[in-house]
């Protein structure tokens, strides 16, 4: 009998994570508590933050109309089999501080947390359960839950991560680190961080039939003979917009398609008459986009974060065939025959024009057609077991 999870990650939902792929397919034997976000930093009094409590608050509120367990009133819970097909997933949406940082803080959100939890666990009738946490401010309920196994997944450097209280997390990760039974990394630069006896490289999936199966275009491109050049994810800070700026400026007869929820610097692009903002989209329906256009772009920065990141979207950009052009990073190495790389603005233009006839890459799909998700969850499902 395999072993279940309490699973600590992001709030479900939106554009799944390295994390939820792995853990609904691994909610396939297993029992799993899933524990939306408890946070990476403390709150700000701005507009991000605000409408971030909004959509949280909204979705507990949701939770407790659809809450099949009762006398759980301090905490939201629900089934996830409408959203993942899975019964074996339950989620929680705790309340709790985010990111504490005094030893008292820790200690009450902990207590908190903990009495919040223990009720959904004990009727979930976990076995020997695993605590996972891909969120470094988790480690203080190790103690306080019923587990005696702890799994770090770290997908990211949060030494150079936008949007976290760096010094909080570091310390939190530097506990979690010594404490982890088994460190999962994203990516080989994030491996050398941490103790080699201890830690698996799981670099992340693709679910290939969704993004190589033929899709129909989306609306966008009907009628439409300009060559198109495409990027959907966040688009925050880690976007280089300079390059952005100069190359859509450079070629008018382009059109520049965007996908995600976009910050400031983003939201200027869209003044431009060849560039198309399309806000965020259902996963599922990337591939309408991403088949169609004429080349999939990964147009980052080069800093520590970048640097670290082993991104879904690459494999998905492989698997949907069209041709990639990227600036340089690390986790490009594997798949270097099938991504042209570019250092600057001149170098993208020139990339662009090359390739904006190339057929559908049927090589490059086979190169991920191994890199499933399936594949990775039986691989970390071994290591589970062996814990």
């Amino acid at each position: 009998m395999k072993r279940d999870l309490i699973v600590f990650g992001e709030d479900w939902g939106g554009l799944p994570s390295s994390t939820q792929h792995l853990i609904k397919r691994l909610a396939a034997s297993r029992k799993v508590i899933w524990v939306n976000s408890i946070g990476l930093r403390q709150p700000k009094l701005n507009r991000h933050d605000v409408e971030r409590l909004w959509r949280k608050l909204r979705a507990v509120t949701t939770a407790n109309r659809n809450t099949s367990m009762k006398g759980t009133s301090s905490h939201s819970i629900s089934s996830m089999k409408s959203q993942t097909g899975i019964n074996n997933i339950t989620i929680v949406a705790p309340k709790t501080i985010p990111a504490p940082k005094s030893r008292l803080a820790r200690k009450l959100a902990a207590a908190s947390l903990s009495k919040q939890l223990k009720p959904v666990i004990e009727r979930a009738q976990l076995h020997d359960p695993i605590m996972w946490t891909s969120l470094p401010t988790a480690v203080d309920l190790f103690d306080k839950l019923p587990t005696r196994s702890l799994v770090y997944y770290c997908g990211d450097d949060f030494s150079t991560l936008a949007g976290v209280d760096h010094d909080t997390v570091a310390m939190r990760e530097q506990e979690l680190v010594t404490r982890s039974n088994l460190i999962l990394a994203a990516s080989e630069s994030l491996v050398a961080k941490f103790p080699p006896e201890r830690t698996q490289l799981l670099t992340h999936g693709v679910d290939h039939d969704l993004f190589s199966r033929r899709a129909p275009p989306a609306d966008s491109f009907s009628n439409n003979s300009t060559p198109i050049a495409g990027f959907y994810g966040s688009l925050s800070e880690w976007l280089d917009y300079p390059l952005l700026r100069q190359v859509i400026e450079a070629l008018p007869h382009w059109h520049f398609i965007f996908i995600g929820a976009a910050n400031t610097q983003a939201q200027a692009l869209g003044s431009y008459a060849n560039v198309s903002l399309l806000g965020p989209l259902p996963h599922h329906e990337l591939p309408r986009y991403s088949q169609h256009w004429n080349v999939s772009l990964l147009p980052f920065v080069d800093n520590g974060q970048i640097r670290a990141c082993n991104p879904l979207k690459l494999r998905e950009y492989l698997a949907a065939g069209r041709p990639v052009v990227s600036t340089p990073f690390p986790a490009l190495a594997h798949y270097r025959d099938y991504v042209t790389q570019v250092r600057n603005a001149h170098e993208m233009i020139a990339a662009l024009e090359k390739v904006k006839n190339h057929s559908t890459n049927t090589a490059q799909q086979r190169a991920v057609a191994q890199d499933t998700w399936d594949a990775r969850a039986d691989q970390l499902s071994n290591w589970l077991e062996n814990l």
